[in-house]
């Protein structure tokens, strides 16, 4: 595989963009959900690619951030007065 391809390209780029949506997290719970989206470009690139551990661990993390997600959203509803 040529070291410029689109898809590796594409790669770069989504994991460039995930590392950046996973320094936000402590921000907003948005964040969580942007890096789990993006988790999925990984895995989808690890399996593209022919590197399939890569594609299971992204798909793995991409189930663990819509996971913490859903929980701090549950965190959030529990602590709003009412």
């Amino acid at each position: 595989m040529e070291p410029l391809s689109t898809l590796n390209i594409l790669g770069a780029v989504d994991l460039a963009v995930m590392m950046a949506f996973y320094s936000l997290e402590p921000k907003s719970r948005i964040y969580t959900l942007l890096f789990g989206l993006t988790c999925i470009g990984s895995s989808a690139y690890g399996f593209l690619s022919g590197t399939w551990p890569f594609g299971v661990i992204e798909a793995v993390w991409t189930l663990i951030a819509l996971r913490k997600y859903v929980k701090l959203g549950k965190e959030k509803s529990v602590g709003t007065p009412g």
